[in-house]
């Protein structure tokens, strides 16, 4: 039986398939109803199983829409030698679906224990990424992209620029601290 790793536990085929059927279902609800409108018995529905099976899988809508920003980061391949593009890549996942990336930027500042966990998890995987893409890891540097990368985020998720534009303007930064 193949196995398949979940923030909250190992999963079958078949548990991986509905874990699967709900992300997707997410970002297609989150695209209608926005961060606000968003609810875990709704995305239930749409991927065709019951609530309380998804909450078997997923403790809120906040560990969910943070599942979905997690999936996508660990299918985008590493960028070589160019952290500015490294971090440009990562804001982009999501960037073409604004609805998502409000939903996923507020979503990933939860306090949920399984929504910190991810978090962890995506913190680690964006630090690996950028030592990769710098070729060493060089600590203040490191830190000071991932403030920068932390900083476009929130702007963007407040408003002050679309997610594009801070993909763009973070690479900019990047670029002034690699030089």
């Amino acid at each position: 039986m193949s196995v398949h790793e979940s923030t909250r536990r190992r999963l079958t085929e078949r548990q991986a398939d509905t874990v699967r059927r709900l992300t997707e279902a997410t970002v297609v609800e989150v695209r209608e109803t926005g961060y606000d409108g968003l609810r875990v018995r709704n995305v239930a529905r749409r991927a065709g199983v019951a609530a309380a099976t998804a909450y078997t899988y997923f403790a809120s809508k906040n560990h969910l829409l943070t599942e979905v920003f997690w999936r996508r980061l660990e299918g985008l391949p590493l960028t070589d030698g160019d952290a500015a593009q490294a971090l440009k890549d990562v804001v982009l996942l999501i960037a073409s679906e604004p609805e998502l990336a409000a939903a996923c930027t507020t979503a990933v500042l939860a306090s949920d224990p399984d929504v910190q966990e991810l978090r962890l998890r995506i913190g680690v995987d964006i630090h690996k990424r950028l030592a990769h893409a710098l070729g060493r890891e060089d600590p203040l540097i490191l830190e000071a992209l991932e403030m920068a990368y932390s900083g476009a985020l929130l702007q963007a998720g407040m408003g002050y620029m679309s997610y594009a534009e801070a993909a763009e303007r973070l690479a900019e930064v990047a670029r002034l601290i690699t030089r």
